[in-house]
């Protein structure tokens, strides 16, 4: 299957070698923390090249005395949007890469398990920007919204985040992730063409029927958290 113009694999070698790490099911708690955060590092660091330009911010001098030109991003409103619970764990690794701390927006969701539909249970996006009688409100929309999320199955969830961000009012949505289905992956690419864009770190060709990735990495909340079984 060939994946839409605004969806990217990564080929890193040493991402692919962790990608067969995170896959076993040996791989205790921690160690899947860690894989993921330097998946998502990896994932990061080339999606972001390609989402961000660099933009000239003044200038600033050196311990020698010499002025320099800072550099700074554009756009430089972002913000990360986490989908509860399993994208808490790649969340540090995004932050650790943009030069200024953005807002962190948490989105919850989960799939019903008869219909695979996504259902949102939490939502703190701040829908109310400033205004004259109240100047300190938290901002209105970001020029770009970073969501991340470890699996992309069926794509529900991933469109309908990206749904709700347009709904908010974002410019652009990136979506980042360690690994997706090829019809996941292109379905959220699809959901809004000219908005999303969407890195994942390795790409499986289908889903079972109860929606997992084949072979996938299993859930992975659950790998993280130790709630295996309930």
């Amino acid at each position: 299957m060939a994946l839409p113009h605004n969806a990217h694999v990564s080929a890193h070698p040493c991402l692919r070698a962790k990608l067969s790490q995170l896959r076993s099911s040996s791989t205790n708690a921690r160690d899947t923390k860690a894989l993921i955060h330097e998946i998502a590092t990896i994932v990061s660091v080339e999606a972001l090249a390609k989402a961000l330009d660099e933009k000239e911010a003044g200038s600033d001098t050196s311990p020698l005395g010499y002025s320099f030109p800072v550099s700074s991003i554009s756009p430089s409103h972002v913000s990360l949007v986490p989908i509860l619970r399993s994208g808490l764990s790649m969340t540090d690794a995004v932050l650790s890469l943009l030069p200024d701390p953005v807002p962190v927006h948490h989105l919850g969701l989960y799939r019903e398990k008869t219909t695979l539909q996504p259902v949102e249970y939490y939502n703190n996006l701040p829908y109310h920007g400033p205004s004259a009688a109240h100047p300190t409100t938290a901002p209105g929309p970001s020029d770009l919204a970073i969501v991340v999320d470890p699996v992309i199955a069926t794509g529900a969830t991933a469109c309908a985040a990206v749904d709700t961000l347009r709904d908010w009012g974002v410019k652009r949505v990136l979506v980042l992730s360690v690994l997706g289905s090829e019809e996941g992956v292109a379905r959220v690419a699809e959901s809004w063409p000219e908005g999303v864009s969407v890195w994942v770190g390795g790409v499986d060709k289908e889903t079972d029927g109860h929606g997992m990735i084949k072979p996938g990495l299993g859930d992975v909340g659950d790998r993280l958290f130790l709630t295996l079984g309930k």
